[in-house]
C-alpha cells in the first residue's frame, strides 16, 4: 500500500507541473497586464514609471524565466506577494481556504447521504412511480445552471420568504451571539450555498448509483444470496451495495474538480469570502501571483482527490488489489 501511494504521489508530480505550466502561460498570454490596471486610471503616470513598475514585478523578463522563478519560489512554499495589496499570497489563501473546504466537504456529504439512497431505491423499485419521479429530478439537476438556481433560491428563501440570508458567512451582529448562536448563524448562511453546490452532483451520483445497482442485482451471486434465504435488506445493502459502489467511487474522485470550480460561481453570487471568490477577484485585477496560488492549491486538491478515490477502490472491493494496479 505504502509503495503504491509513494509511486502515485511521484506520478502526480509531472501532472502538477504540466497544469501549472499551461496555467502560467495562458494567464500571461491573456490581454492586459497588472500594471495596466494600476496606471490606466492615472493620466499622470509616465511611460517610464510604467516600465519601472513592470521591472519591479519582474514582468519585463521572458515568460519562461518568470515561470522558472515562480517554480523556484513554489518549492519553498512561497507563492509570492499580491500585486493588489502586497500581502503574501499564502496568507491570503490561508484566510480563505477553510470556508471553501467546509462548503465542499458539506456538499460532498450531502451528495453521498442523499444521492446513494436515491439511486439504490430507484434500482430496487425500477419502473415504479418513485423511479420515474427520481428520473425527472435527475434530468432537472443535470439541466439547471447553478447560477440561475442560486438566484432563484435567493429570491424565494432570502427575499420573498425571508427565511435564509443571501450573502456572506455570518450576520453583522455575529460577535454578540453565544457559541450555539454563532454555529446556528453560520449554518443558516451555508444552507443555500451548500445545497446549490450539491444539487448537480446529487443528480449525477443517484443516476450512476441506479445504473450500477441494476447491473449488480441481476448477477448470479445475488441470486445465490437470495436462494440461501437472506432477507432482501441484507442482499441489497450487504452484498449488492458494496459492489455497486465501485463506479460511484470513480465518479466521486472526478467530481472534486467540479466542486472546487463551482466555488468560483456560488462564492461570487453569495459574496462568501472563500477561495473561489478570491480567484475571481484576482482574475479581474490581473493579480498573477494570487491566481497561480489558487490554481496550484486547486490542482493539488484535485489530484489528491483522485488518489483517494483509487485507494478507496481496494476497500470497496478486496478483489481489486492496489498491487495489481501498480503492476498495470
Amino acid at each position: 500500500m505504502l509503495t503504491y501511494i509513494s509511486r502515485r504521489l511521484l506520478g502526480l508530480l509531472p501532472v502538477f507541473l504540466g497544469i501549472t505550466l499551461i496555467s502560467f502561460f495562458v494567464i500571461h498570454l491573456a490581454p492586459g497586464k497588472p500594471t495596466d490596471i494600476q496606471t490606466s486610471l492615472n493620466p499622470k503616470v509616465s511611460y517610464e514609471a510604467r516600465v519601472r513598475l513592470e521591472k519591479l514585478y519582474g514582468l519585463d523578463k521572458p515568460v519562461y524565466i518568470q515561470y522558472l522563478n515562480w517554480l523556484k519560489r513554489f518549492t519553498t512554499f512561497d507563492f509570492g506577494r499580491s500585486y493588489v495589496d502586497d500581502r503574501p499570497v499564502s496568507e491570503k489563501i490561508a484566510e480563505r481556504i477553510p470556508i471553501t473546504i467546509l462548503i465542499n466537504v458539506l456538499a460532498l456529504v450531502m451528495i453521498l447521504a442523499v444521492g446513494i439512497p436515491l439511486g439504490v431505491l430507484s434500482a430496487v423499485k425500477r419502473g415504479s412511480f418513485w423511479d420515474r419521479f427520481t428520473t425527472i429530478f435527475v434530468f432537472i439537476g443535470f439541466s439547471t445552471p447553478e447560477f440561475w438556481l442560486a438566484l432563484l433560491l435567493m429570491s424565494l428563501f432570502g427575499i420573498s420568504l425571508g427565511w435564509l440570508p443571501v450573502s456572506g458567512i455570518k450576520s453583522l451582529d455575529f460577535e454578540y451571539f453565544g457559541f450555539f448562536g454563532k454555529v446556528f448563524d453560520v449554518a443558516r448562511h451555508l444552507v443555500l450555498p451548500v445545497s446549490i453546490s450539491a444539487f448537480g452532483g446529487l443528480a449525477g451520483i443517484s443516476r450512476y448509483m441506479r445504473t450500477s445497482m441494476i447491473g449488480v442485482i441481476h448477477q448470479d451471486f445475488i441470486r445465490t444470496a437470495r436462494a440461501k434465504g437472506l432477507s432482501e435488506g441484507a442482499v441489497i445493502y450487504k452484498h449488492a451495495l458494496k459492489n455497486a459502489m465501485l463506479p460511484v467511487i470513480t465518479l466521486l474522485g472526478l467530481s472534486v474538480p467540479g466542486l472546487i470550480g463551482g466555488s468560483v460561481i456560488f462564492e461570487s453570487i453569495f459574496a462568501i469570502p472563500g477561495m473561489g471568490r478570491l480567484f475571481y477577484e484576482s482574475v479581474m485585477s490581473r493579480d498573477y501571483p494570487t491566481i497561480m496560488g489558487v490554481l496550484s492549491i486547486g490542482a493539488i486538491l484535485t489530484l489528491l482527490g483522485n488518489l483517494l478515490a483509487d485507494i478507496a477502490y481496494s476497500y470497496a472491493d478486496p478483489r481489486i488489489s492496489l498491487a495489481g494496479k501498480e503492476e498495470l
